[in-house]
C-alpha cells in the first residue's frame, strides 16, 4: 500500500452528537464529507442526551455511508482502509462507529485504523492548509476539550496545558443556558457579542502560577451566572449582548494569552487552532491580530472542519497508516482516551 499513488480511506466519526462519514485520499484530499447533525434533537434538553445520541447514530450511519460513497462516485471496492474515532467521547456513541468500522474492515479485508478524536481535530488543519507541516503549536477548543499542544510530528504530541475543569465550549453552553439562549450556546453568544460592549462587565481571567498553560473556566462561568442572578434579584434589566460580549472577551483573552505565551517561550513560528470553538469569530480575530504582531503564521480550518467530522478522522488515519499504526478487530471505544 505504501507504493500506491492514491490511498483512499473511508472514515467514520460518532464521538458525540454528529454522525459523519467521509472519503479521504492521501490524507488531505476530501472526496466526500457527510454530516448528520443531532442539534434539533438535543436542543429541547439544553444539551446532549447520550442515549438519544447513540440511538440516532444507529439510525443514520448506514444511509450516510451510502451517501458518502455515492457523492464520491465510488464503491466499497475502492477503499484501501477504514478509519474510526474510538475516543474520547460518549461511550455509547463511539461504539456505533467502532462496531461499524470493524465490520466494514473485516468484510472488505482492509486495514482498520483507530483514531483519537483530538488527533482528528488537530489534523483538520492539514486539509485546507497544504503548507502546514509539523512542528507547530495547536490550541484545541471544543465543547468537551481545551488543550494547548505541541505538535512535534504527525500523530506525535506533547500536551503543554489543558483545562482543569470546564472546557471553553462547555462554559459557553452553560452561560447561554443562564441567559435563556438555545443550545448550542457558542454560535449564539458569538453572534450576540458582535453587537455588545465587551467592556461592560469585567469578568475574571484565570492564570495559574504552577502551570501557565493550563486553563480554568469554571470560575468565569460561575461569575457570569452570579452576575445574572444578582441583577435578577434586584429587578434590574440587563443587556444580554453586553454580557455575551464581556463573557466572550474573558474567554478569548485567556485562550490567546496562553497560546502566545507558549509560542514565545518555545520559539514557535506556526500556530493552529482546532475544535468547535475554533470557528468563533472573536477568537479568530484576536488570535490573528496577536500572531501578526509577533510574526507568527496562524492556521485554522473552515467552520465545517471545526465541528466533529469524519474528514479530519480520515486525515489523521492516513498519517497513522504511513507509520503502520494499524488497529486489530479488538479495537474498543474509550470515552477517556488520552492523546
Amino acid at each position: 500500500m505504501k507504493g500506491k499513488e492514491k490511498i483512499t480511506i473511508l472514515a467514520l466519526e460518532t464521538s458525540c452528537d454528529e454522525t459523519s462519514v467521509a472519503i479521504v485520499q492521501n490524507g488531505r484530499c476530501v472526496i466526500s464529507n457527510k454530516i448528520a447533525s443531532q442539534i434539533p434533537l438535543h436542543k429541547v434538553y439544553g444539551g446532549v442526551v447520550p442515549e438519544i445520541a447513540s440511538r440516532k447514530h444507529v439510525e443514520v450511519i448506514n444511509p450516510l455511508i451510502d451517501e458518502a460513497l455515492k457523492e464520491a462516485n465510488m464503491g466499497f471496492e475502492d477503499m484501501d482502509a477504514v478509519a474510526v474515532a474510538h475516543g474520547p467521547g460518549l461511550v455509547g456513541a463511539l461504539l456505533v462507529g467502532v462496531s461499524t468500522a470493524k465490520a466494514l474492515a473485516y468484510g472488505l479485508s482492509v486495514p482498520l485504523i483507530g483514531v483519537n478524536h483530538i488527533d482528528g481535530h488537530i489534523s483538520a488543519n492539514y486539509i485546507e492548509n497544504r503548507d502546514l507541516v509539523p512542528p507547530f503549536l495547536c490550541l484545541v477548543v471544543s465543547g468537551g476539550h481545551t488543550y494547548l499542544i505541541m505538535v512535534k510530528d504527525y500523530g506525535k504530541y506533547k500536551i503543554l496545558g489543558e483545562t482543569r475543569d470546564d472546557a471553553a465550549g462547555e462554559a459557553y453552553d452553560k452561560v447561554a443556558r443562564a441567559l435563556g439562549l438555545e443550545y448550542p450556546g457558542g454560535p449564539i453568544i458569538d453572534r450576540l457579542a458582535k453587537e455588545g460592549d465587551s467592556t461592560a462587565v469585567h469578568f475574571p481571567r484565570v492564570y495559574m502560577d504552577d502551570n501557565p498553560y493550563d486553563f480554568s473556566f469554571s470560575g468565569l462561568k460561575t461569575a457570569v451566572i452570579n452576575h445574572i442572578h444578582n441583577l435578577g434579584q434586584k429587578g434590574e434589566v440587563y443587556n444580554i449582548k453586553d454580557i455575551a460580549a464581556s463573557f466572550q472577551q474573558a474567554v478569548i483573552d485567556v485562550l490567546v494569552d496562553k497560546t502566545m505565551l507558549a509560542a514565545q517561550n518555545n520559539s514557535i513560528s506556526k500556530i493552529a487552532i482546532a475544535g468547535g470553538v475554533a470557528s468563533n469569530a472573536g477568537l479568530r480575530r484576536l488570535m490573528k491580530d496577536r500572531a501578526d504582531a509577533l510574526g507568527i503564521k496562524l492556521y485554522y480550518p473552515s467552520p465545517i472542519f471545526c465541528t466533529d467530522n469524519a474528514a479530519m478522522v480520515g486525515c489523521a488515519a492516513y498519517y497513522n497508516l504511513l507509520k503502520d499504526k494499524i488497529s486489530d478487530l479488538k479495537l474498543n471505544a474509550y470515552p477517556n482516551l488520552e492523546l
